[in-house]
């Protein structure tokens, strides 16, 4: 029973879900850098093939966690956002001006950085993109450790900025990275996301249906060629939140019931099969090649600058007003935090250099390590200091 109780309280704790993230992540870095290397990799490549009829779906256990796993992730995103719009902290237009003007600058500033250091190769030009995103799940888990002592308003602030920061980066993908479009696949998602609009606008409430033609939106996605995690969130805005009678609407009981899930097992599996970069002839031009330091700068550098400077010039101008209970030492933080690229930068990666094609494939890994790690520590360091003089 004391064992029991122990861990009731701790996945009650705020922290729980980002103590999870770093942990999962530590462990797979670990296990990835000793002789159980080949498990971790044999695992992550294990192929799971789901079938009905002539419709197949192939894919290593990998893929199925960053594209199927990581929807539902964004769908609980979408949810939240689309209910703080409407009934919360984001319901008025000048609270979502400041995030939408903020992860437009930690987008720009970030990629012209990497601009600026590589601008002589035109083979490396192919990176510009890879500092450009935030991990939401690292970011928000980051800033979970600091518990009540952050105001909720700075949490929002971050949670929107990184989903606005992360759509821009799926738009990049789709635009830039993309391999061969499936039109057959694009025109029948298209036909699922006007069918999810119209089950909206004719007043449907109930869940399942939602849910039924979101899964066949997910498998068009999929097969389209544009990244899936865009099905969730699309799916999410859908969904009403307005409910008939004293129940809870549809929008309510999904995300209340998705929660647990995805503090306490999506996101830590996520970090563990994304974290595990190997460090195998690691040296000090890992460091220093114009690759790897333009992404880290960008990350570092590039996410404090654009944001932070977007923000305070919005602010300035009256476009937007500070986050309620926040100062601009924490938003200094956060700012910084929004450097933590790690998996979404890692993903990027993989389709900016690819493996046996490109001479920079695995080389941009330490960037993106060095710097999300350098954004995590000082991020975290400079929000708790100001958090403790707010009090």
């Amino acid at each position: 029973m004391p064992v029991r109780n122990t861990f009731k309280r701790f996945f009650q704790l705020e922290a729980a879900g980002g103590l999870l993230l770093i942990a999962a992540a530590a462990l797979a870095l670990l296990i990835n850098n000793s002789p159980l290397s080949w498990l971790y990799n044999g695992l992550l490549d294990t192929p799971v093939v789901a079938q009905i009829g002539a419709l197949k779906i192939a894919k290593p256990l990998l893929l199925w966690i960053n594209d199927g796993l990581m929807a539902l992730f964004f769908l609980l995103i979408g949810l939240e956002v689309k209910r703080e719009v409407l009934q919360g902290h984001l319901s008025r237009p000048s609270q979502i001006v400041l995030p939408g003007v903020a992860a437009i600058g930690g987008m720009v500033v970030p990629a012209l950085i990497y601009w600026a250091l590589n601008k002589g190769d035109p083979a490396a030009m192919s990176g510009w993109a890879i500092p450009m995103a935030t991990d939401i799940a690292f970011a928000l888990g980051v800033l979970a450790l600091l518990g009540k002592r952050v105001p909720v308003s700075l949490k929002l602030f971050l949670m929107t900025l990184a989903i606005i920061d992360d759509l821009g980066a799926i738009i990049v993908i789709a635009l830039f990275y993309s391999g061969e479009l499936s039109t057959l696949s694009l025109s029948l998602a298209g036909a699922s996301i006007l069918a999810l609009i119209a089950m909206n606008r004719l007043g449907v409430t109930k869940l399942a249906p939602y849910l039924l033609v979101g899964l066949v939106l997910w498998v068009c996605v999929l097969k389209s060629g544009v990244h899936a995690t865009l099905a969730g969130v699309v799916l999410a805005f859908c969904i009403p939140l307005r409910s008939t009678g004293q129940t809870a609407s549809a929008l309510q009981t999904l995300e209340h019931a998705l929660h647990p899930w995805v503090a306490y097992a999506i996101l830590p599996l996520f970090a563990f099969a994304n974290a595990g970069v190997s460090l195998t002839g690691v040296s000090l031009d890992s460091f220093t090649h114009h690759v790897p330091m333009g992404i880290a700068a960008g990350l570092l550098l590039g996410k404090m600058l654009g944001v932070f400077g977007l923000t305070w010039l919005a602010i300035k101008t009256g476009m937007a007003t500070l986050p309620a209970g926040a100062n601009w030492g924490q938003v200094l933080g956060v700012s910084i935090l929004c450097g933590i690229g790690f998996t979404m930068s890692l993903f990027v990666g993989s389709l900016a250099f690819v493996p046996g094609q490109s001479e920079f494939a695995g080389v941009d890994r330490m960037g993106i390590l060095t710097g999300s790690i350098l954004a995590a520590l000082i991020g975290y360091a400079i929000t708790a200091l100001s958090s403790r003089k707010a009090h």
